[in-house]
């Protein structure tokens, strides 16, 4: 059978791609009688088939030309999973401890095969609900965004590399205006899509709107969402873009990369946490009060944003006479200067990550996608007692994000912010 135009693939359907297709079929051994498939994707946009047989599996994942979570009446460009396989493709080639294999991208079927991580891998954030330690997470974390963020940076790369690069993502045009739209405009405004725990954020939903300081900081970080070309980011890197056992972390779903502000993922992947650090409380209960775990989120915040500061200068010192041509080495000749531009870079990228952080924080609650760290609080109540927290931590972050100078301040606001 020829797959020569798009089509929406169910299992059936399915079966009949993989033995057309040689990279797949390869992959369990051409044995199909014994094939399981299983449709798990519950994101907001794609069909995710899991497939497994007697000699082998992979992940097909297949972009549709509309957000799934709200129908074809918004539409959305399937090229999203170009850029996806793309990215996934460039950050396993800079980290393949921490990205999984592509095996098979086909641009027409908008349709990507890649490793299964198999059981017991589950979904960050599924694990930060139940109230699992991954001893390694900050760690793997680190890695992934200090070689992702430093490998494809002018840090690194000429400043052709870098354009070209560029040049190639700006196709990506239209998950970046949803990311633009849903993160930096709808919140503070009445939009159809916004929602929120009602009525008991009605007001706090209210305050956003009407928070003058909170729009003009907001705009600022919007303009540097759409004008910053620092680095190839993930574009998305939430707790649910990530899976997890308790000695591997597999970052998934690119499919929203772009040459953008690096702050963006390492902000995304912080505010997760802090989200999941406030929703703790409405998983309490009368076997665990969930304290101990409170305060390992926060030490697993406070050693991602460490480690990553340490890794990032490290790779930084390593090739600073590289390629690289964003600080040339016979203008940064001495090791003051040197010093003093790396400080001021980290200081900016801090700042950067505690406010995108916080932006991403407020819009999964009161914008159009929530997270399942609050949703699955079952008593509507607690569920906004926790928001409102979260929300509080986020409007003070970005707020007063230039005024931190560690990350252990951060981790001092936070806990003095919690009722």
């Amino acid at each position: 059978m020829a797959f020569t135009e798009f089509r929406p693939v169910d299992e059936k359907l399915l079966i009949e791609y993989i033995k057309a297709t040689p990279a797949l079929s390869a992959r369990i051994g051409e044995k199909y009688d014994d094939l399981v498939i299983k449709e798990v994707g519950d994101g907001n946009l794609n069909f995710v088939y899991i497939v497994v047989g007697s000699s082998g599996s992979f992940v097909i994942k297949q972009a549709l030309p509309y957000v799934r979570c709200i129908g074809e009446s918004w539409p959305m460009s399937k090229e999203r999973a170009y850029f996806e396989a793309l990215a996934l493709k460039e950050h396993g080639a800079l980290c393949p401890a921490h990205v999984p294999e592509v095996y098979h991208f086909d641009r027409t079927m908008s349709l990507t095969g890649m490793r299964y991580l198999e059981p017991p891998h589950i979904i960050l954030r599924k694990g930060l609900i139940a109230g699992i330690e991954y001893p390694l997470l900050a760690e793997h974390m680190s890695d992934y965004m200090a070689r992702t963020l430093f490998f494809t940076s002018l840090l690194y790369h000429t400043t052709t590399e870098h354009k070209r690069s560029v040049a190639e993502f700006c196709g990506n045009v239209e998950l970046c205006r949803l990311t633009e739209q849903v993160v930096f405009s709808d919140p503070y405004k009445i939009s159809q899509h916004n929602r929120w725990t009602s009525p008991y954020l009605d007001l706090d939903a209210e305050a956003v709107r009407e928070d003058n300081i909170l729009k003009l900081e907001v705009a600022e970080l919007k303009s540097k969402f759409c004008e910053r070309a620092q680095a190839l980011i993930h574009g998305d890197l939430h707790t649910s873009s990530i899976m997890v056992t308790q000695d591997s972390t597999q970052v998934i779903d690119p499919e929203f990369a772009f040459v953008g502000p690096m702050g963006f993922d390492v902000g995304a992947y912080l505010g997760n946490l802090i989200l999941a650090y406030s929703a703790q409380d409405g998983h309490a209960d009368q076997r665990n009060d969930r304290k101990s775990y409170k305060q390992w989120i926060l030490r697993t915040i406070e050693q991602s944003w460490n480690l990553f500061h340490k890794k990032f200068i490290a790779l930084w010192d390593e090739h600073k006479d590289g390629a690289g041509e964003a600080y040339l080495p016979a203008i940064y000749n001495n090791a003051e200067v040197w010093k003093l531009m790396q400080e001021k870079f980290m200081e900016d990228l801090f700042h950067d990550t505690l406010g995108f952080g916080a932006a991403k924080m407020i819009r999964r609650i009161v914008g159009v996608a929530h997270v399942e760290d609050f949703e699955s609080i079952k008593d509507a109540s607690k569920r906004a007692d926790c928001e409102r927290e979260a929300l509080e931590i986020a409007k003070t972050l970005l707020k007063q994000r230039r005024k931190f100078s560690s990350i252990n301040e951060v981790i001092l606001v936070i806990q003095q912010l919690q009722k």
